[in-house]
């Protein structure tokens, strides 16, 4: 008799942690299955293909100067798409000099949404509550950035790209408190430029 008990239970756990499972992966669409993608050396770029990397380029604004004060050597007439990704993974560089913390092997996605009605719906699909006031939005457990068009900025980008280096950095997370500063301090960096 106890053997069919400990077999029906067992059964039961192992159905339970698969529908929980089933459950969270299916949390986690976040309607980028479609997406056009871009690789840099510390950002694997998500886009919906209404969006224009050129613009987006022209929002990041991240000038030669940049590149320079990051060790990076100047290189002219690239593509579009390559002078994106250079200038994400420039703007990384920037923000690890920002906060004197060298990642050399960092590596996360950035999901760019086209406007902010799509960043929130994604935000309430993953926390289940509003977005409120904010821009763009980095979730530790999927080390993931997400940020909408409208709101490509270096500042905002910045900002959130800090709070996934804080997250790699420390081997014990600080406070959120603390995290939200040490951003905070980054955006105010980049918008002082």
């Amino acid at each position: 008799m106890p053997k069919a008990s400990f077999k029906f239970r067992f059964i039961v756990i192992v159905g339970a942690l698969w529908v929980s499972s089933l459950r969270l992966s299916l949390a986690y669409e976040d309607g980028f299955g479609n997406a056009k993608k871009l690789e840099s050396k510390h950002f694997s770029v998500f886009y919906v293909s209404q969006l224009d990397i050129g613009s987006l380029s022209e929002a990041l604004n991240i000038r030669a100067s940049d590149e320079v004060l990051t060790g990076k050597s100047l290189t002219n007439n690239s593509p579009y798409k390559v002078e994106f990704t250079d200038m994400l993974d420039t703007l990384f560089r920037r923000i690890c000099d920002i906060l004197d913390m060298p990642l050399y092997n960092f590596h996360a996605d950035i999901k760019i949404c086209l406007d902010q009605s799509q960043l929130s719906q994604i935000y309430i699909n993953l926390f289940e509550k509003s977005l409120y006031q904010q821009k763009s939005f980095y979730v530790y457990s999927l080390n993931t950035i997400y940020i909408s068009a409208d709101n490509f900025t270096p500042e905002i980008l910045g900002h959130e790209i800090a709070h996934a280096l804080i997250g790699h950095y420390f081997v014990v997370l600080p406070s959120v408190k603390i995290q939200e500063v040490l951003a905070g301090y980054v955006e105010y960096q980049l918008r002082k430029e």
